[in-house]
């Protein structure tokens, strides 16, 4: 059945990653990520130290993609570096440094490497990280000890976007776990409040004010030159000439009539 194909190369790929990450050992890696491409089988591999992976020459890529072929039955394994750009921003690679800080200088300065590397995250930019070392540190008996800063969300929606990780050390007194919990920068909280600044208010000065304000000034009329004036002085003289004459006709008229 198809579905079986799919388990069969899931368990495939998970072993491939498990196996890859032993064999590196402490190299400051990310993830592991394989794809399917039509010349074979890519296996990229994000790390913090790239350099250490590849080897003098090479040498480390040579003999990790010959033992592929040979143990996984590869055709043509291709082997992809990539550098993680802010290594205490993940997850893994945090853990993966506690890790090897308490295999290197024991469980009795435990709370000075939770603290410094809790610091370095903060530096980094995340908005809250959590810490949780368990085991016999030191002691007898077992116990946990939690170190937190920051915002950290562990429900909701927003807690799938957390970066989290667990690691375990071997120690002389047994193994002790890492768990390790990031809340990456660039995630969007649904309950930010952002405080918008207020408005610039213009101040309008007292001249273009009054300049505004003032009333339009009326337009004068032209002035009438002399000649105009004895024209119309002449004409007003013949009306009241006309206006005279017609009376003295008319009695002219009712004169003769007698």
């Amino acid at each position: 059945m198809i579905e079986r194909t799919f388990v069969a190369q899931r368990t495939r790929e998970y072993y491939i990653r498990k196996y890859v990450e032993k064999t590196l050992g402490n190299v400051g890696i990310s993830t592991i990520s394989l794809k399917k491409i039509p010349l074979g089988e890519k296996i990229v591999i994000h790390t913090s130290r790239p350099s250490l992976i590849v080897g003098s020459k090479g040498a480390n890529i040579r003999s990790l993609t010959k033992i592929l072929k040979e143990k996984f039955h590869l055709e043509n394994p291709q082997i992809e570096i990539s550098e993680v750009s802010n290594p205490f921003l993940n997850a893994n690679i945090v853990a993966e440094r506690i890790v090897s800080s308490l295999e290197r200088f024991g469980s009795a300065r435990f709370k000075g490497i939770g603290h410094k590397m809790m610091e370095n995250v903060m530096n980094a930019g995340a908005l809250g990280i959590e810490i949780i070392i368990s085991g016999k540190i030191p002691g007898a008996r077992a116990k946990s000890w939690r170190f937190y800063t920051g915002y950290l969300k562990k429900c909701g929606d927003v807690a799938l976007s957390v970066r989290a990780a667990k690691k375990s050390a071997l120690l002389k007194s047994g193994i002790i776990g890492v768990k390790v919990a990031i809340m990456p920068p660039d995630i969007v909280l649904p309950d930010k409040i952002k405080l918008l600044e207020e408005p610039e208010q213009a101040v309008v000065p007292i001249e273009k004010e009054t300049a505004a304000k003032a009333p339009a000034k009326k337009k004068r009329t032209p002035r009438k030159s002399a000649k105009s004036k004895e024209e119309t002085a002449e004409a007003k003289a013949a009306d009241n000439a006309e206006k005279t004459e017609t009376p003295a006709a008319e009695t002219a008229t009712e004169v003769s009539d007698s």
